[in-house]
């Protein structure tokens, strides 16, 4: 079973669909017996990075995600789904986010001619090996929607990356933990190949 986690988040039915046009059937769910005996977790997410967190700790989410990553379960983290897995945003500053992974979330620099939010498509830099990308050529458009983006601190963490007004880390693979900054949910056929790619891992 995929448990989507449900936090009131925004993308939450457009990843069910797309996964159920792979042949899946994911189960939306806040509750900690179902997510922990899921195959694999999904954690979507538009909006506030303050706001989610709040989210996640009213709902007890935080530790279950925690436990989730430490047993082991494949774990995607989509659009503020990555960002939530850091440790801290330019967003809401003083607010801690998940520490899953170490780097932090930066406001994307006002740069003359681009538009803030960023919203469109942008080709990847794909590293080489990455599991997410497998059969997936270099240089592939996905879409994206965000003001913030990541800069690890790890760099090997990094699977692919973009530019956009800056050179962002637009998705990271370590062991069981997978994100993506854009939305493979909202990117056409390459999009489904990558959450088939995770299905798989």
């Amino acid at each position: 079973m995929i448990g989507i986690i449900d936090y009131d988040a925004g993308n939450l039915r457009s990843v069910e669909k797309a996964l159920i046009s792979l042949g899946e059937a994911p189960v939306i769910t806040r509750d900690r017996k179902s997510i922990l005996e899921a195959d694999r977790v999904i954690l979507p997410g538009v909006g506030s990075f303050g706001d989610a967190m709040s989210r996640l700790r009213q709902y007890g989410l935080v530790d279950v995600i925690r436990e989730t990553v430490d047993k082991g379960t494949p774990f995607l983290g989509i659009c503020l789904g990555l960002q939530l897995l850091f440790e801290s945003s330019e967003e809401s500053e003083g607010v801690e986010g998940l520490g899953i992974l170490p780097g932090r979330i930066l406001r994307i620099p006002d740069t003359p001619g681009l538009k803030i939010p960023h919203m469109g498509w942008n080709s990847l830099d794909i590293k080489p090996g990455a599991k997410l990308f497998r059969g997936i050529d270099n240089g592939a458009y996905v879409y994206f929607v965000h003001s913030y983006y990541l800069k690890a601190d790890d760099e090997r963490v990094v699977a692919a990356s973009t530019e956009y007004s800056t050179h962002i880390h637009a998705a990271v693979e370590k062991e069981n933990v997978f994100a993506c900054q854009f939305h493979p949910e909202k990117s056409s056929q390459v999009g489904l190949s990558i959450l088939k790619n995770f299905l798989e891992v």
